[in-house]
This record gives structure tokens, C-alpha cells and sequence, in this order.
């Protein structure tokens, strides 16, 4: 009874087991660690560039849109940088493959939305996208709690590299004179026009890519359930 009574606050409260808020300590410690590595640390950075590649597009002239197309490369290099740095250092943390994806997202989805008004880009085309996006992060964040591991295709990875040089061409914006090597001159390109149709071949990857993490996921799944009934 004295050993009871001793683990009661007054008002019938049951104290925390100091071994509890020790590991709770820690693990908040061991977040701020992984807060302030390097590779994290990139990451974020690429959060905090948004608004800048936002607010030069805003401003429209060829120059601030070359700024702005310039930030959003620097904030793409960081996304190949990180993810080297983080297993070169080994660091790899939770809180990093938490930020990593959202980062990339934030910075892709906000540059498109921004545009639309601007003309650059169609809204159905940015609602396609977004659709895609926010369906296959919760496919999933429902792998995961499964316990099922859903690993990237090579529609995926064709997809982001093809959306990246086309939202590159679409924040610089404006035609230029250019040539091939200083060879073949290909004359005044609009990269409006180009930027579009990159980001309309992307799309279409998007969606592929889309169907193929379904399947991929559902045959996760069944394989898992398989594994539990013959076990």
C-alpha cells in the first residue's frame, strides 16, 4: 500500500516514471541534433528560399526571372546534395526523411501555383499534378504504417527531372535568341512554349507513375498477407 501511495500525486494523479521523461528528454535532444546537421539544414534551406523565387517572379522582369529560375536550381542541386551528405556523414534521420520530400514538394507545387495567374501555365494542369502528389505521399504514409516499402520507378525519377527543366524554362520565361554549342542556331525560342510542353510529358509520367505505385502497393500488401497466413 506505502509503495502505491507513494506513486500518487495528491488528487489521485499517478506520477510519470522518471525513466519516461528521461527518454522523452532524449529523444527531443536527439531531434535538435538532427535539426541542425548539415544535410538537414540544406533542406530547410530550400523551404526558406520559396519566397524569394516567389517574390522575384512577382516582380516579372527577364532579369528577376532569370534570378528566380537561378534560386530554384541552387534550391534543386541542395535536394541532390543533402541526401549524398546525409549518408556520406551518417546521419540519416528520421526528421530528414520527413523534410526531404515535403521540401521538394513545397518548392515545386508553390513555383507552379505561383505562375498560373501569371500565364505561364494551365490550372488543370497544376490540379493534375497536385493530385498526383498529394494521392501517392498518402499511398504512402499508408506503406509505411503497413510496414510496406514502395521504392521510386523509373517513371518517378524521369518525371522530376523533366518537371524541373520544364519549370526552369517556364520562370525564365521570356524568348531568347539561342543556339546548340554556338553551332546550329535555333533561333528565338519561347521557353514558355517549352517549359509547357516538358511539363506535360512530365505529367504524363506522373500519372503512369501514379498506377504503377498502386500496383506496386497492392502487390506489397498481398505478398505481406500471404507471408502472415503461411506463417
Amino acid at each position: 500500500m506505502s509503495q502505491a501511495r507513494s506513486s500518487l500525486r495528491p488528487g489521485g494523479l499517478r506520477r510519470r516514471p522518471k525513466r519516461d521523461r528521461a527518454h522523452r528528454a532524449a529523444r527531443r535532444s536527439s531531434l535538435k541534433k538532427d535539426a541542425v546537421n548539415i544535410p538537414n539544414l540544406l533542406t530547410m534551406g530550400r523551404v526558406a528560399v520559396i519566397p524569394v523565387v516567389l517574390w522575384l517572379l512577382g516582380r516579372g522582369t527577364p532579369k528577376d526571372c532569370v534570378m528566380a529560375a537561378l534560386v530554384y536550381s541552387a534550391a534543386a542541386i541542395t535536394d541532390l546534395l543533402d541526401g549524398y551528405l546525409a549518408r556520406r556523414m551518417n546521419v540519416v534521420s528520421v526528421l530528414g526523411k520527413f523534410l526531404d520530400p515535403l521540401a521538394d514538394k513545397l518548392l515545386v507545387m508553390a513555383s507552379l501555383i505561383w505562375m498560373v495567374p501569371m500565364g505561364r501555365i494551365p490550372e488543370w494542369t497544376v490540379v493534375l499534378l497536385l493530385g498526383r502528389e498529394i494521392s501517392i505521399t498518402a499511398l504512402r504514409g499508408i506503406a509505411s504504417s503497413e510496414g510496406v516499402v514502395i521504392a521510386a520507378g523509373g517513371g518517378g525519377k524521369s518525371k522530376t527531372a523533366l518537371q524541373m527543366v520544364g519549370i526552369l524554362c517556364l520562370m525564365i520565361g521570356y524568348p531568347y535568341q539561342l543556339s546548340f554549342l554556338g553551332i546550329v542556331d535555333l533561333g528565338v525560342v519561347d521557353l514558355i512554349r517549352v517549359g509547357q510542353a516538358l511539363v506535360y510529358i512530365s505529367l504524363v509520367f506522373s500519372i503512369t507513375s501514379a498506377f504503377q505505385y498502386i500496383g506496386l502497393f497492392a502487390e506489397a500488401v498481398e505478398a505481406k498477407d500471404r507471408r502472415h497466413k503461411s506463417a
